[in-house]
């Protein structure tokens, strides 16, 4: 399975990741939900180096190009609502992609305890298809687990890739041992060494869904 972590390489990305975790930062939620677009639009970009591609030829006022472009569109899915803005940031760059949606949360059975539950699934057929997974935090990996095996009852995908802002170690180890190794890629910002007993990533940035789109009762 192949693992791609941003930030342990320069680049842009890092300046908005550092703007997420950044407390005197996060006061500002158009400026958060943006900092995550931006970073899904570079794994837009990262990712599409992987599809398929073939010539197409275009016509231009003075003549014919002929230019690669990509042979297929992917299905994006996304556990919302925290992986709202990670979507739209591969939206932005896959723009004839289909999409699918998963509601997941966590059910608490007391404090520190709780289970996922999936109540919602919006997806096209997705035999063959490539798969993006998107979520802005990957904690567990339990919540991406049962996702995928959501959109399964709408076909195989014959590829699949998982996005995430930051992720933590555990949440890595998990998704290798669930998910098919040979048709799935992970892409993270971050990958941050521990979970507390909430199992929130430390040292993460908060709650990615409150600080999107204000607290929850």
């Amino acid at each position: 399975m192949k693992i791609t972590c941003f930030n342990t390489h320069n680049s842009i990305l890092n300046q908005f990741l550092s703007e997420l975790r950044d407390t005197s930062v996060q006061g500002d939620s158009m400026r958060f939900r943006r900092n995550v677009e931006r970073i899904g639009e570079i794994m837009a970009y990262e990712i599409s180096k992987e599809l398929l591609y073939g010539p197409r030829a275009v016509k231009t006022p003075l003549s014919t190009a002929v230019e690669n472009v990509p042979a297929e569109q992917p299905v994006i899915a996304t556990i919302l609502r925290a992986g709202i803005p990670l979507h739209q940031g591969f939206l932005n760059y896959f723009d004839r992609a289909q999409n699918a949606f998963v509601s997941a949360y966590r059910k608490y059975t007391d404090e520190a305890h709780f289970d996922i539950h999936i109540e919602y699934i919006a997806s096209p057929r997705l035999d063959g298809k490539t798969l993006i997974l998107t979520d802005t935090m990957l904690a567990t990996g339990a919540s991406m687990e049962y996702a995928y095996e959501a959109l399964l009852t709408k076909g195989a995908p014959a590829r699949i890739h998982i996005a995430s802002a930051i992720a933590s170690q555990r949440a890595i180890e998990h998704i290798q041992s669930v998910f098919p190794g040979d048709k799935t890629s992970v892409w993270c910002g971050a990958i941050d060494p521990e979970l507390n007993a909430h199992s929130y990533i430390v040292p993460g940035l908060g709650d990615a869904g409150d600080l999107c789109y204000g607290e929850k009762e």
